[in-house]
């Protein structure tokens, strides 16, 4: 069976964003529902799948990852503040028997992402 799995680098202080939160909605016929809200653990990932088994089907997903308050959390606030808030990643999954990772790498100003393995 497949699998939702992501992780979250930070490229701007060259660790893993420890304690970021993030949440996870399915969309169906235009309406949102909420799955999950996780926070990353110190390796920067969900202490398991997002999805799994069952759960994993075929459909279209948002993520949504906490950016803004993750390093403001960290460096404190100040005049200036992450430009990033929260960034939405919306996808696919089109095999619900595969394995879809998402990993998110981050720093205050800018992001990028990939359907990793």
């Amino acid at each position: 069976m497949g699998k939702l799995t992501t992780h979250v680098l930070d490229i701007f202080n060259g660790q893993p964003a420890a304690d970021m939160q993030i949440d996870l909605w399915r969309f169906t016929d235009e309406q949102r529902e909420h799955i999950l809200t996780i926070h990353t653990n110190d390796d920067g990932r969900g202490d398991g799948a997002l999805l799994a088994d069952e759960a994993c089907k075929v459909g279209e997903y948002e993520l949504i990852f906490h950016v803004r308050s993750y390093f403001e959390g960290i460096n404190g606030t100040s005049e200036a503040s992450p430009f990033l808030n929260k960034v939405p990643i919306r996808f696919t999954i089109f095999d619900a028997d595969q394995h879809y990772h998402v990993p998110l790498l981050v720093s205050p100003w800018a992001y990028n992402t990939y359907r990793g393995s």
